[in-house]
């Protein structure tokens, strides 16, 4: 494509026009990504906190992490570590070195670029549940294989909800697309359907290639565009304990020297994978992650790099992992002092262990998603639509945890705490006096459409008025919501060129053969 025509064909679509459909079934809010105006909870003294650096450091010192990946050992061996085949220990100089270079905020700028996200700071992001193999809605009634069709509904209840601001990876895997092509199919189905900030899977060179040219070309950007600044983020996973596999680092490496931002994230369950105790869990954590974003830095210093915590606790019973417990979020809290003290953005994720839309999906559920605030968390994954442990999304769950997450970005309305004459009010408490009610007065009627939140999904009738309503209890609430959604869905709009040449290099790379896999 050439560079004169790429710079007049941009991604369209404003999030005005977005929020403006998003009201068409629901009466939801705007746009607007919140700032955490809390203080964070910060569980770790001074003493704490040094205690667990003192052990992550140790384990990158004296046990080292398994790097599965050639190329990342000789830039390791290069960089002075020390190599004993996959193995490789590294002196803390040089970890607190390389993540001194990465930037503490920046920003990743998709088709549509006012739904720009700023990552880092006070900002407190929400994002879709992201790659479960298996779907459940009300209509199904049991738990199946997700395909793609019900892919492209999570897409569209992503795009809809203003208060989901980054699209994660595949929202339930299309196991009926073959695996070969299923990033080519998805991510243009994504990219159709949505214009928020894109992923891809660090799970190959072709994948990730692939999705970089896709977001390329969506944006209408040229190469040197599409390299100046984030456009995408790609989130890996350690094989903890203490390993990183060839793919994701391979990935990662490839979208670093685009600059394009990068999001490391061990999955320590403690009692399993992590020590039994929440501190060694976090330290080993910490290590994992550490020790790639060094690495990363390295090769590309100051590109866009965020730490995640992934650190819960399993079920001593049955070895099954559990979500929302108070363990999780002792360890997010724990983990949102260390990003600080790295100076690093930070992810954690909305997350359940329940196996379907129950009162337990949404108490842990709202547990995880109070920890990421409690923490200072600036990414939030899986904000919506997770169940069984990451194994099952519900549509309806996706829309009960919207509920939930405009709660929270209400809560954080600096209007909430105002203190001005207006807020104390001493002259309309003085009209009402001692005898009488606040309903009427002008006070009120000025200030009542706007005063206090207004839920989308909530019932507030009595008993009899819900009971004569249809006595419809809340899941089946949001699965009515769910169907007018889809049924009125607008895609955002894309300059025609645009989708035209999407779909001719989803065509060609299909007819190249995709992405090699193992059957």
């Amino acid at each position: 494509m050439a560079e004169t025509n790429t710079r007049k064909r941009r991604g369209g679509g404003r999030a005005g026009a977005a929020a403006r459909r998003g009201s068409a079934v629901i009466d939801q809010m705007p746009w607007d990504p919140p700032i955490n105006i809390d203080r964070p909870t910060e569980p770790l003294d001074q003493a704490g906190i040094e205690a667990i650096h003192e052990g992550a450091m140790r384990i990158l010192e004296e046990i080292g992490i398994e790097f599965y990946n050639e190329e990342a050992i000789g830039i390791l061996r290069e960089a002075g570590c020390t190599i004993k085949g996959d193995n490789v220990r590294m002196g803390r100089d040089f970890v607190m070195e390389m993540i001194a270079k990465a930037p503490s905020q920046f920003s990743i700028t998709p088709r549509n670029v006012d739904h720009r996200i700023e990552i880092g700071g006070k900002n407190i992001l929400f994002g879709n549940v992201s790659s479960p193999p298996n779907y459940w809605d009300m209509e199904i009634g049991k738990k199946v294989p997700g395909n793609r069709e019900m892919c492209q509904n999570l897409l569209k209840l992503t795009q809809y909800f203003n208060c989901i601001h980054f699209a994660g990876g595949y929202p339930v895997e299309p196991v009926d697309i073959h695996a070969s092509v299923r990033h080519l199919d998805v991510l243009y189905d994504k990219l159709t359907l949505t214009d928020k900030a894109m992923h891809a899977y660090s799970l190959g060179k072709e994948r990730v290639e692939d999705v970089m040219e896709m977001v390329r070309i969506a944006g209408g950007l040229s190469h040197e565009e599409f390299e100046a600044s984030p456009r995408m983020y790609t989130n890996i996973n350690s094989t903890s304990p203490l390993k990183h596999d060839h793919p994701m680092i391979d990935g990662c490496l490839r979208l670093a020297r685009r600059g394009q931002a990068i999001v490391v994230t061990p999955f320590t369950l403690a009692g399993a994978m992590a020590p039994v105790t929440m501190a060694g869990a976090v330290a080993q954590s910490l290590a994992e992650a550490l020790c790639a974003i060094a690495l990363f830095q390295y090769v590309r210093p100051g590109n866009p790099c965020v730490i995640g915590t992934f650190t819960s606790n399993v079920d001593m019973k049955s070895g099954a992992p559990a979500f929302g417990t108070p363990e999780y979020m002792r360890s997010t809290q724990m983990t949102g002092q260390m990003a600080r003290y790295y100076r690093l953005p930070l992810r954690s994720s909305g997350v359940c262990a329940a196996n379907v839309p129950d009162g337990q999906s949404v108490w842990e559920t709202s547990n995880s998603l109070w920890a990421a605030v409690q923490s200072g968390t600036n990414m939030v994954y899986h904000a919506a639509g997770w169940l069984e442990g990451g194994l099952i999304a519900s549509p309806e769950k996706f829309i009960m945890d919207c509920e939930v997450l405009q709660q929270i970005q209400r809560y954080m309305n600096p209007d909430l705490t105002a203190t001005g004459p207006d807020e104390i009010a001493l002259d309309a408490i003085r009209a009402v006096g001692n005898d009488g009610h606040f309903f009427g007065i002008q006070h009120t009627q000025d200030r009542y459409t706007t005063a206090f939140y207004q839920p989308f999904l909530s019932d507030w009738k009595n008993y009899e008025g819900w009971e004569a309503a249809g006595g419809i209890w809340t899941a089946e609430r949001a699965h009515h919501m769910f169907k007018e959604i889809i049924s009125s869905f607008e895609a955002p709009p894309m300059d025609d060129g645009i989708r035209e040449e999407l779909a001719e290099f989803v065509e060609r790379r299909k007819a190249e053969g995709g992405a090699p896999t193992d059957f």
